[in-house]
């Protein structure tokens, strides 16, 4: 079979579209449906820190970070299929152990693992796209396919609560394999190969190095997957702490996970808003815009909150529209990044995605491990991540801000 011969495939775009957003959110519900637990399996696995709970999620976050980087490389030389079959089987498989597990540290090096096996969903969900569209239609899709995704962030936490009205914590993770193991039936029996075998890529080390050093030393790009890491931060730092926030600052554990979906449903109407005018402002415009109200929010957030004054009401008022303009900012920031690498994009948007989430999950679990019984560190690290993330923009675009730049390809 020649490249220019097309692979059958017996699947329309409805299932494919569905299927692409049931692998991605497989990595949303992993971490969103246990956040109402986390209080739970603090008391059972009896941790005398309360703050140790946060690494039931920031594990998760580290193996995600870790295992974005190896699974673009492996895709391009065995193909979709096999390396989606291993990891959503691991991913499986791990949460069979966590939820018969009494014992934290192994908890959090399954959960580690569990996370290092479903990083792959994302970078191969993009790439069986890319292998049957391109250009606009390439676009349509992953825009349809992310308007799905965001239901999960949105309601998981919700489906968790329901979960413990009738079963313990250890049931959350029973569920997360049930669901995975009916991703993997589908896939295996529905999704055929896309990769074409003519396109089989050995692994070569050089050129992947070389590729990574072409991202770190192209100030633009790095500026922005720093600045992008940055942004991201302050979301997971939220995540990681949001249980204890909502329930031991404000005691209002009663409407924690409709709060949650608030902030989640802001974050995905900021992705919404930004599809319908980065095409008229332009990616850099929109989002630096969307950065300055971020910071603005946040300090008046942390007046607020170092005067005394923060109430309930007050946090999710300031804190819902900050998740906003993170929306507004994380796909224009990554698409900046990719604008210079259209020849290496495979490996450029496989190491970007590592640095960016290595960044994000160290800097956000460090923020998240503060919490002192207050939102003050919380509402610091916004501030101090959305100005360091404008630095970093400005320094990318050479203090040359709200412009539009054709940028060459390498």
């Amino acid at each position: 079979m020649n490249k220019s011969t097309p692979l059958p495939f017996p699947i329309g775009p409805k299932e494919l579209i569905i299927m692409m957003a049931s692998l991605m959110a497989l990595n949303a519900l992993a971490i969103d449906v246990m956040l109402p637990a986390l209080g739970l399996i603090s008391e059972d696995l009896r941790l005398t820190d309360p703050n140790d709970r946060q690494w039931i999620v920031t594990s998760y976050i580290y193996g995600m970070a870790f295992g974005s980087i190896i699974y673009g490389s492996l895709a391009d030389r065995y193909g979709r299929k096999p390396i989606l079959a291993v990891t959503i089987s691991i991913y499986t498989i791990v949460g069979i152990i966590c939820a018969f597990t009494d014992d934290y540290d192994l908890l959090l090096i399954a959960r580690f693992i569990q996370g290092l096996a479903a990083s792959a969903m994302g970078v191969l969900a993009n790439s069986i796209i890319r292998d049957r569209y391109d250009g606009d239609a390439m676009a349509r899709m992953m825009s349809t396919i992310m308007m799905i995704f965001m239901i999960v962030p949105i309601t998981a936490p919700i489906l968790g609560q329901i979960i413990l009205f009738f079963a313990e914590w250890h049931v959350i993770f029973l569920m997360l394999s049930v669901v995975g193991f009916s991703v993997l039936v589908w896939v295996m029996l529905r999704l055929p190969e896309t990769m074409h075998p003519d396109d089989a890529t050995p692994i070569a080390f050089g050129s992947v190095t070389s590729a990574w050093r072409q991202v770190i030393f192209h100030r633009n790009s790095f500026g922005h997957v720093v600045a992008s890491g940055l942004m991201m931060a302050p979301l997971f730092a939220f995540i990681a702490s949001a249980q204890q926030v909502f329930f031991d600052t404000f005691s209002a554990g009663d409407i924690f996970v409709y709060a949650f979906a608030l902030n989640a449903g802001c974050m995905s109407l900021g992705s919404f808003v930004n599809s319908r005018i980065v095409m008229r402002f332009g990616a850099r415009r929109v989002s630096q815009c969307a950065l300055i109200t971020f910071i603005t929010l946040g300090l008046v957030h942390l007046g607020f909150t170092l005067s005394g004054q923060i109430t309930l009401t007050i946090f999710i008022a300031l804190l819902a529209p900050a998740m906003g303009m993170v929306g507004l900012t994380g796909a224009n920031f990554s698409s900046i990044a990719m604008q210079p690498f259209g020849r290496i994009a495979g490996v450029a948007s496989s190491f970007q995605n590592f640095a960016r989430s290595g960044i994000s999950a160290g800097i956000g679990g460090a923020i998240g491990l503060q919490f002192d019984g207050t939102t003050v560190p919380l509402v610091a690290g916004f501030v101090v991540c959305g100005a360091a993330s404008f630095m970093f923009i400005a320094w990318a675009e050479n203090w040359q801000l709200f412009r539009r730049v054709q940028t060459a390809v390498t």
